[in-house]
């Protein structure tokens, strides 16, 4: 709810804050004294458009901050969106929003401290406040949010759940297969690129480690004279001799022959022969290995050639598929496997089509169903909200819920429901009339139905027909008023004006206080138009709402102020030659004479009539509280 409003340089408004209560709170003041101003305020602070011309004459911008503090309704879905967005609050289960409005004509809008976009204030706003009157914040006024107050009315919100579920499946199988079409010539292309790929990698036949192997033969290969030029040039310091020079291993054996004669003599020489005995060994081994190395070389040209033409071609692998040989070979796999999974997408369709149908059987049997039971939820919602509009003096209004259904080539086959339109008519059996049948199918009884009451939906003329079809289902429900006898029924979204349509939204909130989740509900001139009996009619309906919501409203008839759990007077006051509003909250005597002067009475026979209204007031409110 609204605990707190701040507001600064706006209007005629110089500074203010307001601390609402909970439950009903009543503005009084005399005409133009700026209750409107308020409202304005408020409805700027939920996302409205903002205009350079609220800015206070002298002031460079106007402020408003409103504090919210969030119920159990509204806490969960509020910080979650919060939450997505980093705005979470520093005090848990409280929500500050700013606006700002400059003279150059640029707006600021804050919530909990940090810049957002206008659209993020107005989505927060629409779940904190409805304003009835003036404002756009209207939920009622929202054909898409009707069929969310039935549902939540006839208690179907998990029934309907289900339903969107289902959709979600439904969608999500019809979105592959579309994909799976949409990219027929697309995967055609595709195929033609990796079979091309994987023969390509195929016929080259890699084998891991191989470049490496092949770079290291074709050094050999390209070095053939030098490497035996070196081989034997070793093989010879080590094996050969000559006339002029002995080798390595004759000179190593005629030093073991002498160490050996030296041993005999003195034994600390014997290691030392074994290990010149290790070392002739070792060369011995050394030469023979350069021996058949030298002659293992080949000087084969063709050979060299065959070796740069395989290492050519794994260098233009590598820049088509890898930077090594083993990443090549991996990119195979990879291609071989996604081409077996786009060959096989005529069966991944097929599969999906069947799922596709099954999916939707489904769908249409619980649209259906749940169809059937808000045209039984509709009928007592219509003869619950006459009844509230007889009590506000509206006895000749009619109230319907109209429940469409639309065709779609793309929608699901069910059993068709048909254009139902339900509607009460004061002193006549509740009816259900099928547009598009001369059937009339009656619901017997004039007494409310229950909420999954055993009465038996009533039955369309059956037909196959494509239905459309959302996350609510097959049904467009919208609310339909006459506000006099006599004249036809009529969108509620596009003939709400005037005091008599806030008594229409009254009477409806009223219905539906334990569906609607919004915290705090505004009344603006909700009194227009009628007088004292009807006043203290909706300032007892008003009361009775606040249980559920905090309730704020605008009014002139004593009658419905006297109902208020806190009562606030907005005056105009001249201070340095500056017109400004003030408000104030009004306690005990004070609020008895401002109930007096509403009255048009002074003295104490206006006092008297004051405290009259007050006692009676508080008898009806002592009564409802003891209610359940």
């Amino acid at each position: 709810m609204l605990t707190e409003l701040r507001v600064r340089d706006f209007a005629i408004i110089d500074s203010l804050n307001i601390e609402f209560a909970n439950g009903f709170n009543v503005v009084t003041g005399e005409t133009g004294a700026g209750k409107s101003i308020i409202v304005d305020s408020i409805s700027l602070l939920l996302g409205d458009r903002a205009d350079p011309g609220f800015v206070r004459a002298g002031a460079e911008r106007a402020l408003i901050e409103g504090v919210f503090v969030l119920d159990d309704a509204v806490r969960k879905d509020i910080e979650a969106r919060l939450t997505e967005q980093g705005l979470e609050s520093d005090e848990p289960g409280q929500l500050l929003l700013g606006r700002e409005v400059r003279l150059n004509g640029r707006s600021l809008c804050r919530v909990n401290g940090r810049a957002v976009g206008q659209n993020v204030l107005r989505e927060l706003g629409e779940c904190l406040v409805d304003v009835h009157g003036q404002s756009e914040h209207l939920s009622l006024l929202r054909v898409k949010e009707h069929v969310n107050l039935l549902d939540r009315y006839a208690g179907l919100w998990d029934q309907r759940t289900r339903v969107s579920n289902k959709v979600t499946e439904l969608r999500a199988a019809r979105k592959e297969i579309q994909q799976l079409v949409d990219t027929a010539r697309e995967r055609a292309r595709r195929v033609d690129m990796l079979k091309f790929q994987l023969e390509e990698i195929r016929a080259a036949r890699l084998k891991p480690n191989e470049e490496t192997l092949l770079a290291e033969e074709h050094t050999r290969l390209a070095n053939a004279e030098t490497l035996a030029m070196y081989a034997e040039e070793a093989y010879n310091v080590l094996y050969e001799s000559s006339r002029d020079q002995s080798g390595a291993l004759d000179l190593i054996a005629q030093a073991e022959r002498a160490l050996t004669n030296l041993a005999r003599y003195d034994k600390q020489f014997e290691d030392y022969c074994k290990s010149l005995g290790e070392v002739t060994a070792i060369v011995t081994e050394v030469a023979r290995t350069l021996q058949d190395y030298r002659e293992g070389i080949e000087f084969n040209p063709r050979r060299l050639q065959q070796v740069e033409d395989r290492l050519s071609l794994i260098k233009k692998l590598k820049r088509k598929y890898g930077d090594t040989v083993d990443a090549i070979i991996g990119f195979g796999e990879q291609a071989e496997r996604e081409l077996n999974q786009i060959e096989n997408g005529a069966e991944r369709i097929e599969a999906l089509h069947i799922a596709e149908v099954r999916l939707a059987e489904e769908l249409a049997r619980m649209a259906v169903e749940l169809s059937a039971k808000r045209r039984l939820a509709a009928v007592e919602l219509g003869q619950q909200v006459e009844r509230e509009l007889h009590d506000l003096r509206m006895g000749g209004a009619r109230f319907a819920v109209n429940i469409t259904q639309e065709s779609d080539e793309n929608g699901i086959e069910v059993k068709e429901v048909g254009d139902w339109r339900l509607e009460l008519v004061p002193g006549q059996k509740s009816e259900v009339r099928s547009q598009k049948s001369d059937v009339s199918n009656k619901v017997q009884g004039t007494e409310p139905l229950s909420p999954g009451s055993s009465l038996e939906s009533p039955s369309p003329v059956l037909s196959s027909q494509l239905i459309h079809f959302d996350v609510t289902g097959i049904d467009r429900v919208e609310f339909m008023i006459a506000p006099n006898m006599g004249e036809g029924l009529k969108s509620l979204a596009k003939t709400a004006s005037g005091g008599e349509t806030a008594r229409f939204m009254l009477a409806l909130k009223t219905v539906l206080s334990r569906a609607d989740h919004t915290p705090s509900l505004i009344f603006d001139e909700i009194d227009q138009g009628i007088g004292g009996r009807v006043g203290a009619s909706v300032g007892q309906k008003l009361w009775a709402l606040a249980r559920a919501h905090q309730v704020l409203c605008i009014t002139h008839l004593p009658q419905l102020a006297s109902f208020g759990d806190a009562h606030f007077k907005v005056e105009k006051v001249t201070h340095d030659d500056r017109t400004v509003t003030t408000v104030r909250r009004l306690m005990d005597d004070v609020r008895l004479d401002e109930l007096a002067q509403m009255l048009g009475t002074s003295g104490e026979t206006g006092r008297q009539g004051a405290q009259q209204l007050v006692k009676e007031a508080c008898v009806i409110k002592t009564a409802l509280s003891q209610r359940p």
